[in-house]
């Protein structure tokens, strides 16, 4: 093996073999919210670590089935049935790969900071608020176990980090489920666990134009938001481990792994925030412990799969629960009266469409339209101040010259009670575009009409080249 697979072997077997641990209750959990059976979230964690180990474009990080992407397809396979979340899936990976062939994934250095932050808080209130569904018609029991997965999830760590807390919860409530006879809904109850390897499957759907079009607004949802989450890990476990990444290789990953998924009775997915953080922790670092994660969690399906389906729900619960504790951004809340009002707004409207449309990538992008339009407002001003000596008028320009400034920039000069001399002072600026050059010809000219000279100074090398490109005669001045 090459790209440094080999260069720490025993972490990253190690880091891998607790990350597919702690990867089978966040798959199958995963797999209820989308509605499917959990072989399908298992199925799909599997492919997509295999494939992203080696296919992607960062070492380390942990790609498999995710809420952000099981939110999406939820109606489809509620109205439409499975075969067309596996079709919608291909046609996801599809996408990806055309993305990072476009070269998209340097784009993710535009996401502003507030939408990123919009981002994952409301992924942690919709994956909360799609457990509040399992509480329906259950008693008591089902809240014990919530409460009692919470308490064991956030004590463990206490005594020792050597095992996922979430494992070791969901093992203990298991147990005491089973010895105490408890009537309360098992993973069992909500889809066929098989111990099986997965199977290559052609989605068995008619190939029209009516199946494109109702799976595509999906695929096209799935692509972005897991594009999104994608590079935004990476990015991430850039800074943690102080190395590159290729994003647009990492794209055509993630969409191969789409493709592959889909095919072998998979659900989309992408990379996992938390268990990328797992595996860094873990000292996993090489595309070796990616690979692990995953033949390691099929291993586990395999044998244990008898034992998976006699999980309480309410222990999946209390997982999810624990997910959105630490996914939010709790510290984003306290912020909110230091930042700038924009950066405020920016992640509360991210929020709330999110919420709102229970769709990520409308969120997104109105977070990133709403950051742009505050952008264009804080630089679309320009200020005029003017200097009287003599039989001269200084102006000094500041602020950016572009074609939002520009009728501003020409109703601000006093063409008829100006002297005789006119210098506008450009030190302070910056020309932008062919709107900002015409409006500097428009005011000479304006001026050269009453009998004035004018004396264009201050301006920089790249604004002297814009004006000179495209030809514009400053007569009187000097450029």
């Amino acid at each position: 093996m090459n790209n440094g697979w080999l260069l720490n072997p025993r972490s990253d077997i190690l880091s891998g073999m607790t990350v597919a641990i702690a990867l089978i209750p966040e798959a199958i959990a995963f797999s209820l919210l989308a509605g499917v059976s959990p072989m399908v979230g298992l199925y799909a964690s599997f492919c997509i670590a295999i494939v992203t180990a080696i296919a992607g474009g960062r070492p380390g990080m942990i790609s498999a089935a995710t809420g952000a992407m099981a939110l999406l397809v939820g109606s489809l396979v509620l109205n439409h049935g499975i075969e067309y979340l596996f079709a919608a899936t291909i046609l996801c990976g599809i996408f990806q790969i055309l993305m990072g062939m476009l070269k998209l994934g340097r784009f993710i250095t535009f996401l502003p900071q507030p939408v990123m932050t919009g981002f994952v808080n409301a992924l942690a209130i919709l994956i909360f608020m799609a457990q509040l569904t399992h509480f329906k018609g259950q008693g008591w029991v089902m809240y014990a176990l919530v409460a009692l997965t919470l308490v064991i999830i956030y004590t463990v760590p206490r005594f020792t980090k050597a095992v996922p807390s979430a494992l070791v919860a969901i093992i203990i409530v298991s147990v005491l489920s089973i010895v105490l006879g408890l009537d309360v809904k098992t993973v069992g109850d909500m889809g066929e666990l098989t111990s099986a390897l997965p199977l290559f499957h052609i989605p068995q759907l008619p190939l029209t134009f009516d199946m494109l079009l109702t799976i595509l607004p999906y695929s096209l949802s799935l692509a972005v938001v897991g594009l999104l989450e994608s590079l935004m890990t990476a990015t991430l476990i850039d800074d943690i481990t102080g190395t590159g990444s290729d994003k647009n290789r990492e794209a055509k990953g993630q969409g191969l792994a789409n493709i592959v998924t889909g095919f072998f009775g998979g659900m989309a997915g992408c990379a996992m925030i938390g268990q990328s953080m797992v595996n860094m922790k873990s000292g996993g670092r090489t595309r070796l412990s990616t690979f692990v994660s995953g033949i390691f969690l099929l291993l586990l399906i395999l044998v244990l799969g008898d034992v998976v389906k006699q999980i309480p729900m309410g222990a999946l619960v209390g997982v999810m629960i624990m997910v959105c504790i630490s996914t939010f951004e709790w510290g984003s809340l306290a912020s909110l009266a230091r930042v700038p009002l924009s950066d405020a707004l920016v992640m509360i409207v991210t929020v709330v469409t999110v919420v709102a449309t229970d769709n990520l990538s409308i969120g997104v992008l109105f977070g990133v339209l709403l950051s742009a339009l505050s952008f264009a407002w804080k630089i679309a001003s320009i200020h005029l101040s003017v200097h009287m000596a003599a039989d001269t008028a200084t102006y000094t320009v500041s602020g950016q010259l572009f074609f939002g400034t520009t009728s501003h920039f020409v109703h601000e000069f006093n063409y008829d009670g100006d002297p005789e001399q006119v210098i506008i002072d450009f030190t302070h600026s910056h020309v932008w575009d062919q709107s900002a050059a015409g409006a500097i010809a428009k005011t000479i000219s304006r001026y050269e009409a009453l009998g004035k000279k004018v004396k264009v100074t201050g301006l920089n090398e790249e604004s002297t080249r814009l004006v000179n490109r495209l030809g514009l005669a400053l007569s009187g001045g000097h450029l």
